[in-house]
């Protein structure tokens, strides 16, 4: 390995476990802007050589593992858990669970991502209700492609301290599952079945 390619691989694996500190004692999961804030903070001038998010994503388990012990995976399994309950209560609407509860990298601060699908996010809107549900309206933009997004309605609401973001498709999403955010690829998504298993695997 040549000087200036060891260089480069340092400079990565340095950029990838700042950003993932950054991540893991901030709560969200916003992988580019921890990757920006990563680069200020240590000071680097040359961006031609940064980190994809799933080096970043290594980094963030590396970390959690080193720092949070026991911790985090106890953290996982309420929210797996917290993930189940709501998507028994939302069965109507085929939920799946997407996001950092399902990979494995929540924190206390994650909220349980969960995608519905209905014919409208009227709906969801009248489901919240009827159950007593205060909630808040907002929209999330879904990638399919390259050039191909549409942007979704999400709620978002609380069950005691666990914050809840439900994604609704309304069209094609039960179909095609939109790509990640942290890979590009087909996202991961589980339904109440595999999220028991899960649950079941950690016990």
């Amino acid at each position: 390995m040549t000087k200036r390619k060891h260089k480069d691989n340092r400079q990565r694996l340095l950029i990838a476990q700042q950003a993932a500190k950054i991540l893991a004692k901030s709560g969200n999961r916003d992988f580019l802007a921890a990757k920006n804030k990563a680069v200020e903070r240590l000071g680097i001038l040359d961006k031609t050589q940064l980190p994809t998010n799933i080096e970043i994503e290594r980094a963030l388990i590396e970390y959690q593992r080193i720092f949070c012990g026991d911790e985090q995976p106890q953290i996982v399994f309420s929210l797996r858990q917290a993930a189940l309950k709501a998507m028994k209560l939302f069965a109507d609407f085929s939920p799946k669970l997407v996001g950092s509860v399902l990979a494995g990298t929540s924190d206390q601060h994650s909220p349980v991502h969960l995608h519905l699908f209905a014919d409208t996010s009227e709906d969801i809107t009248v489901f919240l209700i009827e159950q007593r549900i205060p909630f808040e309206i907002g929209e999330q933009k879904v990638r399919y492609g390259h050039d191909v997004h549409e942007f979704q309605p999400t709620f978002n609401f609380y069950a005691g301290d666990v914050r809840f973001l439900l994604t609704v498709f309304v069209s094609h999403g039960k179909k095609q599952s939109p790509l990640s955010p942290i890979d590009g690829k087909t996202m991961p998504r589980a339904n109440t079945m595999e999220v028991e298993k899960l649950l079941v695997s950690l016990t």
